[in-house]
């Protein structure tokens, strides 16, 4: 299974970014799926997930400005940033588990994607 994640950037405080993740190999659609992020020198943070029936679940920093949602027929999810400040710049991953076409469990990561927010 692979997760391909794109759409960071740098962007200006205030500013919006949408993050793709497409997901590959999978069996069925994900179970779950999520995004996380890691800033320089702190732990991986989670930032939203969502199920398979479309429960979200944020954390209070992304509540709010934030937005997960996914196509279950693309085997995407997607995170909708707005109103972003400093303090989210970090590496972006994206996060899937579920059933592999050979039936086994996985729990995979995407490659991470940087996303700056400066002026």
């Amino acid at each position: 299974v692979q997760l391909q994640a794109s759409g960071g950037g740098l962007v200006q405080p205030g500013g919006s970014l949408r993050l793709s993740c497409a997901v590959s190999g999978s069996l069925f659609s994900p179970n779950f799926m999520g995004w996380y992020r890691q800033a320089p020198g702190k732990q991986r943070e989670l930032v939203a997930t969502i199920t398979s029936g479309g429960v979200t679940n944020y954390p209070d920093s992304a509540k709010g400005r934030f937005t997960i949602s996914r196509d279950n027929a693309k085997n995407t999810v997607y995170l909708q940033m707005n109103s972003l400040n400093v303090e989210d710049t970090a590496v972006y991953y994206c996060n899937a588990n579920g059933l592999d076409k050979s039936r086994t469990y996985y729990n995979a990561w995407g490659q991470g994607t940087q996303v700056t927010v400066s002026s």
